[in-house]
Order: structure tokens, then C-alpha cells, then sequence
């Protein structure tokens, strides 16, 4: 049974006690400017991965990476110690690419928002293509000697409830005007 609150303080132990390890005991000259930004510790408890972000040139991203691969021992021995596990987990350090993905979405939003503020500019003293009023009611034809309308008092009054029973079916209307039945 796994036990997910203890997976859960655990990492977040983790996360303290390496981001505290960094910056005071590890000593690494190609150490760039490292945040630990979240560890997760799988529901055994057997391993753990630590999540972090580097500010700067690729260069640095890549020496970082390799300062932390080498002091995962001394990590994992410091982690064991401060938290009392049975087994200390393995410690694997993984980029973060959270922060990389967001700038991201944030340029492809503001390439969206200059795209509709074109669209928007063209569209200003444009004219419709079509018909100004495509939703007007048509008229009405003057000797519709086909259907009988039906007093207003039949079949509940209105022009509407009086088109859609007229005579044999033939002719029907809406609120649209009167078409040939399908």
C-alpha cells in the first residue's frame, strides 16, 4: 500500500534539504545559479527526482547539470542523514522545463493578440459580403390561392400556429415567411 502523504512530506524534505545543500556545501565552481523547484519521491520511497532551473547560457545549463550529477552521492548521504529514512532514496536531478514552456505560451499568446489586433484594424469600414440583413423576413406573396388560412381562433391564433396547418400541407411558413412544403 502506498502511502501518499509520507511520499509527499518526503519530497518535500528533499526539496529543502538539497536547495539548502546547494547553496551552502557544495562548493562546485560550474555550480551556475541553481533553484530547486520541486522533488518527487516515487510511492516506494526508493527514488527521488529533484527538479531545477539554471539562469543562464546553455554552457551553464550543461556545467550545472554536470556539478550536480557528481554530488548526487554527497546529496543522497546528507538527505539520508536529515531525514531518518530506513532507505534513503536515489537522487536524480532533472531540468525543469515548467519555466522554458510558459515563456513559450506567453509569446505564442502575444503573436495571437497582434495577429486579432491586425484582423481587428482590416475589418474597420469593412462591408459584409453578403446580404446587410441576412435574418430579415421575407415577403410575403400577394395571391396565395393554394392555402386557406384558418381563423385566428383555430388551432391556438397566431400567423405561426396559422402557416404550419394551412389547407392540405402544401404551403408551409414560419417566422421567416412562407416556403413550399418539402
Amino acid at each position: 500500500m502506498v502511502d501518499t502523504g509520507r511520499a509527499r512530506r518526503l519530497s518535500e524534505a528533499i526539496a529543502q534539504i538539497v536547495a539548502e545543500m546547494l547553496e551552502r556545501r557544495i562548493k562546485d565552481p560550474r555550480l551556475g545559479f541553481v533553484t530547486v523547484t520541486e522533488a518527487r519521491v516515487t510511492g516506494d520511497l526508493r527514488e527521488a527526482t529533484v527538479f531545477y532551473t539554471v539562469y543562464g547560457s546553455e554552457e551553464e545549463r550543461t556545467a550545472s547539470a554536470a556539478a550536480l550529477a557528481s554530488a548526487a552521492g554527497l546529496i543522497r548521504s546528507e538527505v539520508g542523514r536529515q531525514t531518518g529514512v530506513k532507505h534513503t532514496p536515489s537522487i536524480t536531478f532533472k531540468q525543469d522545463t515548467i519555466p522554458d514552456t510558459a515563456r513559450n505560451i506567453e509569446e505564442l499568446v502575444a503573436r495571437a493578440r497582434m495577429a486579432d489586433a491586425e484582423v481587428a484594424a482590416a475589418r474597420v469600414g469593412a462591408e459584409p459580403a453578403g446580404d446587410p440583413d441576412p435574418y430579415r423576413v421575407r415577403p410575403e406573396p400577394d395571391g396565395d390561392d393554394d392555402a386557406e388560412p384558418k381563423g385566428e381562433g383555430e388551432m391556438g391564433g397566431g400567423p405561426a400556429a396559422e402557416d404550419a396547418v394551412n389547407g392540405a400541407g402544401e404551403v408551409r411558413g414560419g417566422p421567416l415567411g412562407r416556403y413550399p412544403a418539402p
